[in-house]
């Protein structure tokens, strides 16, 4: 996948998560729970993208 389409795709993210956090009323533990979500979702995105996590899951320990 290209860097660009990399970069497209976390300034979407970014850009959604940050319109939601500031328009859409929560309370502070679901909207923090709800960003740590989005946050893990997206390392782990990144992570398969770099190819690091199929070298992690093939790993046996």
């Amino acid at each position: 996948m290209p860097i660009l389409n990399i970069l497209l795709v976390l300034i979407v993210v970014g850009f959604l998560l940050w319109i939601i956090n500031n328009y859409i009323p929560m309370d502070r533990k679901i909207k923090s729970i709800f960003n740590l979500i989005v946050v893990i979702g997206v390392v782990i995105w990144l992570l398969k993208v770099f190819g690091i996590f199929d070298v992690l899951s093939k790993t046996t320990v």
